[in-house]
């Protein structure tokens, strides 16, 4: 049962929803039904930008029967992060919830998301689940005590995040122009102002995906091109560890060995974990696990080639890794020009060698 303390910590907080709007009307309409019905007794207002939508769609908005809802016209398109930058200022409440105009909600989440800021003061935002991380057992990640899953790689869809905060570090990014990877930039951002944000597997939002954008060869095209310019921003965010070990948990790993995996998280890359340990608790959403096999490695390694953003940048060993495998793997690490490096158990030391 939830503190009724942080309830009253929350009686003068107030929330306003912003959905950038690009067409899809039937899609737009049911979003924001779904947040009357189900959020209206938690939002101040829903302030919907529509980025130069055709006739149907404004048509639909301007007849919308919510005295709640406030609609803004722009007369050129200007892309998903200026809308939402344009409809954060019209804003003066503590947080603003960011929706993409092809989501639906079904149930009121919203007191639980803001209990976990009251629970910790450094995060930023927090990101309900939902069909978009169906992919994932979310039950295997660690929780932070205010009962969020840490990540490092902000997803854009459904963001409850501070005003204030998304203000002074200047919000999405416009060099990302009409979408994609303007919210990742602001997660790289907001980690290195200090700030923290997670996913609360208590919440869930249905996302449809592709609703303004579809899934043609224009998305496609912007979709590589913003990927292009994000990795030129952030190259580091290129490193995809493979982490080799017997020993299958975490709580057993050196705290230097754990602050060299976060570095990596922190940047935007990722670590594959192959451990003998069938389900290891795993520290963020961009850690993977594995069996301990050599096979299963070599397949992860050849079906991520394709993608320089995807490619193993380097292996790391724990020294419990067995003689054979570990002769292997650093084999096998020199015939693909790896960093390879043996990561050690004792509390003291993070780095044996390296190949």
């Amino acid at each position: 049962m939830m503190d009724i303390r942080k309830f009253e910590m929350l009686a003068d907080k107030t929330i306003d929803v912003v959905i950038p709007v690009y067409n899809a009307p039937d899609l737009t309409r049911r979003c924001i039904d779904s947040i009357v019905a189900h959020l209206n007794q938690s939002i101040r207002r829903i302030i919907v930008q529509d980025d130069a939508s055709g006739h149907e769609t404004k048509k639909m908005l301007d007849n919308l029967p919510y005295d709640c809802v406030d609609v803004f016209h722009a007369e050129e398109n200007q892309g998903f992060g200026l809308s939402v930058n344009a409809a954060v200022n019209r804003s003066d409440a503590d947080y603003i919830f960011i929706l993409n105009s092809d989501t639906e909600v079904s149930q009121d989440f919203l007191s639980l998301l803001c209990a976990t800021f009251a629970a910790d003061p450094e995060l930023a935002a927090i990101v309900p689940a939902g069909n978009s991380y169906a992919q994932y057992d979310l039950g295997r990640y660690m929780l932070r005590e205010a009962g969020y899953i840490p990540n490092y790689y902000l997803r854009g869809h459904a963001i409850l995040i501070r005003r204030d905060v998304f203000q002074e570090i200047g919000g999405f990014d416009p060099a990302f122009g009409r979408g994609y990877y303007e919210d990742i930039d602001l997660g790289r951002r907001l980690d290195l102002h200090g700030w923290r944000f997670g996913i609360h597997p208590g919440a869930c939002v249905y996302h449809k995906k592709g609703g303004s954008f579809g899934n043609g060869r224009s998305k496609k095209q912007l979709a590589r091109r913003n990927r292009a310019f994000y990795l030129s921003r952030y190259p580091d965010a290129r490193q995809n560890i493979l982490l080799f070990s017997t020993n299958g948990s975490l709580a057993n790993f050196p705290l230097s060995a754990l602050v060299a995996m976060e570095n990596v998280f922190r940047a935007g890359g990722y670590v594959h974990w192959f451990t003998s340990m069938r389900s290891p608790t795993l520290l963020c959403l961009q850690m993977y696990s594995y069996p301990l096999r050599l096979s299963t490695a070599i397949w992860i390694t050849l079906k991520r080639w394709r993608r320089a953003d995807r490619r193993i940048s380097a292996i790391w060993m724990m020294d419990d890794v067995p003689f054979l495998l570990r002769t292997l793997l650093i084999a096998w690490g020199r015939v693909l020009r790896l960093e390879v490096k043996e990561l050690s158990l004792n509390k003291s030391s993070l780095l044996k060698e390296q190949y």
